[in-house]
This record gives C-alpha cells, sequence and structure tokens, in this order.
C-alpha cells in the first residue's frame, strides 16, 4: 500500500517552523492507503495534516498552482512536493508569510553536521532574494526561504524540474508572482538520485503551530489545474489525486472536486462532506497549456 507518511513539526535554520512530508510514492489509482495507528497526541492541539497524490508517470517538470481560501498562523500549504522534497507557501505565526523549498540528503540521519560532504545535497543556484542553509531534526538536506507576502484568494504557480546529472539529480524551484511578468528561478538544488526524475507527487495542508488554538481554526486551499513535462517532451495534465491524512484521528477534515481544481480543508468547522479520506477523485478537462507555462518552457530552455 502507498502512502505519504505522517508530517511532523521541525525548527528549521534561523527558529524558523517547518512543515516536513517524508517522500511519497508513485499511486495506482483505486488504492486505498492503509493509515497508520491514530496518533492520540494530536487530538485538539493540531489540526490533521491532508494530502493531495497525484498518480503520474515520472516527470522532469511539476507545475501546480495554488489559491489559499482561509487560513492562520503557523500553515504551510504545499504546492509541489515530490518524493525528494517540497516546495510551497507558509504563514508564520508572527505573521510574516514566505516560500521554502527543500530537498533531502540520503540517508535516515538527523544531524545536518553529520552528513559527509559528498552526500549532502548542494546549491547550484541561488536567487539573490533567497536564503539558504541546512536542515536537521527528520532528515537532513538543503532549504531556502524567499521572503513573500502572499495573499488570501489570489493564485499563485509554481514549477520544480529535475534534470539528471551523473549518481545525482538537479531539483530547480521557479515561481511566478501573479504582479509580475517573468518566472523566477529561485534555487537548484542537487542531490544524489541517479533517477533524474520527479516522483511521488502530492500537496498537502499542515498545521506546524499546533497549540490547541490553532486546531480550531480552519485553512483550506484549492490546487491546480496541475501539469507534468514527461522526458519525451509532452504535458500532461494532473486529473486525479487521492486525499490522505496523517495519523491525527480528529475527523474534521476534507477534499474535493471545485471547478476543474482539488481542494483541501482541515480543522475548525470543516465537515467531511464532499470525500472519503483514501478516495481518489477525477476531474473532467478539456483546457489547453497555459501561455504562462509555455513561456516558462522557452525560458527555461534558453536558461539552459
Amino acid at each position: 500500500m502507498s502512502r505519504i507518511r505522517s508530517s511532523r513539526l521541525r525548527t528549521g535554520r534561523g527558529g524558523l517552523h517547518v512543515a516536513v512530508m517524508l517522500p511519497a510514492v508513485m499511486l495506482t489509482a483505486g488504492v486505498v492507503p492503509r493509515e497508520a495507528a491514530a496518533d492520540k497526541s494530536l487530538e485538539g492541539i493540531a489540526c490533521r495534516s491532508v494530502h493531495l497524490q497525484y498518480p503520474a508517470e515520472p516527470a522532469v517538470a511539476f507545475y501546480n498552482e495554488v489559491t489559499v481560501e482561509q487560513s492562520a498562523p503557523g500553515t504551510y500549504f504545499c504546492v509541489c512536493g515530490f518524493h525528494k522534497g517540497y516546495y510551497g507557501i507558509q504563514g508564520l505565526a508572527d505573521g510574516k508569510r514566505l516560500l521554502i523549498f527543500s530537498v533531502w540528503d540520503p540517508g535516515d540521519q538527523n544531524n545536518p553536521e553529520e552528513v559527509d560532504a559528498e552526500q549532502r545535497v548542494k546549491l547550484l543556484h541561488r536567487d539573490d532574494a533567497v536564503r539558504v542553509g541546512r536542515f536537521g531534526n527528520e532528515g537532513t538536506g538543503g532549504q531556502s526561504f524567499y521572503d513573500f507576502d502572499w495573499e488570501i484568494g489570489k493564485t499563485y504557480r509554481f514549477v520544480v524540474t529535475a534534470r539528471a546529472n551523473g549518481k545525482r539529480t538537479e531539483f530547480g524551484a521557479y515561481f511566478l508572482d501573479p504582479d509580475g511578468s517573468e518566472w523566477k528561478h529561485l534555487v537548484t538544488f542537487s542531490t544524489l538520485d541517479e533517477a533524474g526524475s520527479l516522483r511521488g507527487l502530492y500537496s498537502f495542508v499542515e498545521d506546524f503551530r499546533r497549540n490547541r488554538v490553532s486546531a480550531t481554526q480552519e485553512r483550506r486551499a484549492t490546487y491546480g489545474p496541475g501539469w507534468v513535462l514527461s522526458a519525451e517532451g509532452e504535458w500532461v495534465p494532473l486529473v486525479k489525486a487521492q486525499f490522505t491524512a496523517d495519523s491525527n484521528p480528529v475527523v474534521n477534515i476534507d477534499a474535493g472536486e471545485k471547478e476543474g481544481r482539488f481542494f483541501l480543508a482541515t480543522g475548525g468547522e470543516t465537515a467531511n462532506d464532499h470525500t472519503m479520506l483514501g478516495d481518489v477523485m477525477a476531474i473532467d478537462r478539456d483546457d489547453e497549456i497555459p501561455s504562462l507555462l509555455k513561456e516558462w518552457t522557452a525560458a527555461s530552455r534558453d536558461e539552459q
């Protein structure tokens, strides 16, 4: 059985709280995940972490969009998650908002300073506005932060790429500011991974403040339309998503379809009115590849 393992709290570089998702694996449509034993310690303390897992073939690029409809301090909205990392937007307890892109080292170690230099994630590119560092405590790796005051109700667009380079794969993070006209290449990390592709794609919503009050506050976001770029150069739409969650036993969670996109909701007065946990949702899509995605494709080729 396939599932995303439980997300947990980690304190990252500089005291920033960082949402963590351990690697997902590619789903087979219709497979219901085996849920972990209920973690009663989270009940009444945190909103349940909820996920969308996208069945897809290995890809060299993953495009996705997010519109946050309701949030609270201490929330991470992962937009483009994959087997070696995650990319999305975060709201800190002090009101600060930012983007985070992280990539794991190989292995199960937790102390970032104990990882041999040749085993570590390497930084290959960094925009001048991006901060980078190492993280630990639940796996280790490289992490980047881009300060950005995202807003409720606005749609934001993300791309993650994968490119093989010997025994390593280079993972790049791109972002399109809705008030701007160009894609930003924020950062590229490389890690030991010979596959040269993105696998186990997912999105999620997580409450990482976990102070009891946070469990009473709803978090809701809509994702998509998503696309993946095959190794043959074809953009393929993501039309299915499986609804999964961590081991927190609370039931005020939901997911569903909304105007050709998928939504996730957790916490507060959320009712499970649309999709049962473990179900696979499907949407009808006849949309063409967005022009802005064509622009990104052309710009990334020029960059290479």
